[in-house]
């Protein structure tokens, strides 16, 4: 019997790991849980998984949870989510599914507990990555990645040897607005940028599609799990969302895995690596036709080479990059900036030398990662929201 972490129990993620979880009760129990502030589906995830510690956001009124449910410990803000991390179980496993920087100090809590991650966060890699798997190595803790992209790598790679690895290849389905011209980005309503044509996701993870920057953070993510250079890292326009990473070795033949786009199959094979456990749907390729690859247009997608920049550079590049892209995707959202702000802001935070020299003392470590993200987010707020 496993014994779930789940932080992020009410987004997208999460709430698949819970079906699994639903489905499979002879695998794996809920003992602990985060949510940030939707009460109305924490409360009968609360109701039915019975964990014994949950995570509250910082607004949430724990008084009356506590008189609701006795028999639960609840506590809340950044020290909750690291119990969640930390909570003693036997045979446990922490799922992260936090959306955003706020995922990277939990991340770091379980492997510092020797705990295998389970891992959805992306900027945990993203603006942690060298510090992350350091601890894992040393803590002898595995990293198991969730995002569809990288699972797709980690089937492939499983019995591989990295010497004969040429090249990784991320597919991109080029989300929502792939179509659109630069000028028609200025009139993009947040209603369309969040209608992804193939995947049900959250709202940050769908404009960061909808811009590439998804793509950009996958490259930085899967140089650090897989320990090969950025520069042996491609993406291509694959808008059917069917074949979802491919891996190109030294012979030159190619293998690519391919699934119908559900997030349901990478989370089932996290909780069960390396081996493959039963799971519907499953794809029917008669019924597809035609799976279509395209290049990226990096003129027209900046953000990637954006990410390929900060990546290069390292440091806190790569916090400036992903703190800048989190504030503006929150201000677009909120209907304070347009969708094609986003890029524009992040290449400005990137080549403004007065910003990362306010960083160059700073020793290279989690908290003062979290602090540039911290500052980062607030200049940006300020400048938005005066």
């Amino acid at each position: 019997m496993r014994n779930i972490c789940l932080l992020g129990a009410t987004g997208s993620i999460g709430t698949q790991v819970l079906d699994i979880v639903r489905n499979h009760p002879e695998q794996c129990r809920v003992k602990a849980i985060s949510f940030n502030q939707n009460l109305t589906k924490a409360i009968p995830i609360i109701e039915e998984f019975k964990p014994s510690l949950v995570a509250c956001g910082e607004n949430i009124d724990i008084g009356n949870l506590r008189q609701e449910f006795p028999g639960v410990e609840f506590v809340k803000g950044m020290e909750g989510l690291l119990e969640v991390a930390r909570y003693p179980a036997p045979n446990p496993v922490v799922i992260n599914a936090l959306v955003g920087s706020v995922g990277c100090l939990p991340t770091a809590q379980a492997l510092k507990n020797g705990r295998n991650v389970l891992l959805a966060n992306k900027e945990t890699l993203v603006i942690a990555g060298e510090i992350i798997m350091k601890l894992a190595e040393e803590n002898k803790a595995r990293i198991i990645p969730i995002d569809s992209e990288h699972s797709a790598i980690a089937q492939i790679l499983i019995g591989k040897n990295s010497s004969e690895i040429e090249k990784l290849i991320l597919t991109a389905s080029g989300g929502s607005l792939f179509e659109k011209t630069k000028e028609e980005l200025k009139t993009v309503t947040v209603a369309e940028a969040l209608r992804h044509p193939n995947w049900q996701m959250g709202a940050k993870i769908t404009v960061d599609s909808a811009t590439l920057m998804n793509k950009g953070f996958e490259i930085m993510e899967a140089a650090h799990l897989f320990k090969v250079p950025e520069e042996k890292i491609a993406v291509v326009i694959h808008r059917e969302s069917i074949v979802h990473s491919l891996v190109e070795f030294v012979d030159g033949s190619v293998i690519a895995q391919m699934a119908v786009p559900d997030m349901h199959l990478p989370i089932n094979f996290a909780l069960n690596y390396p081996s493959h456990k039963p799971l519907v749907p499953r794809l029917d390729l008669t019924k597809i036709g035609c799976l279509t690859f395209q290049p990226v247009d990096e003129e027209r997608f900046k953000t990637i080479k954006l990410a390929r920049f900060a990546f290069s550079k390292g440091g806190f590049y790569p916090a400036v990059l992903n703190a800048t892209n989190e504030a503006m995707v929150q201000l677009f959202l909120e209907g304070t900036v347009t969708i094609d702000r986003i890029e524009s802001e992040i290449a400005s935070a990137m080549s403004d030398d007065s910003l990362m020299n306010s960083f160059r003392n700073l020793t290279f470590t989690l908290e003062n990662i979290m602090k540039v993200d911290q500052d980062v987010k607030n200049k940006i707020m300020q400048k938005y929201k005066r």
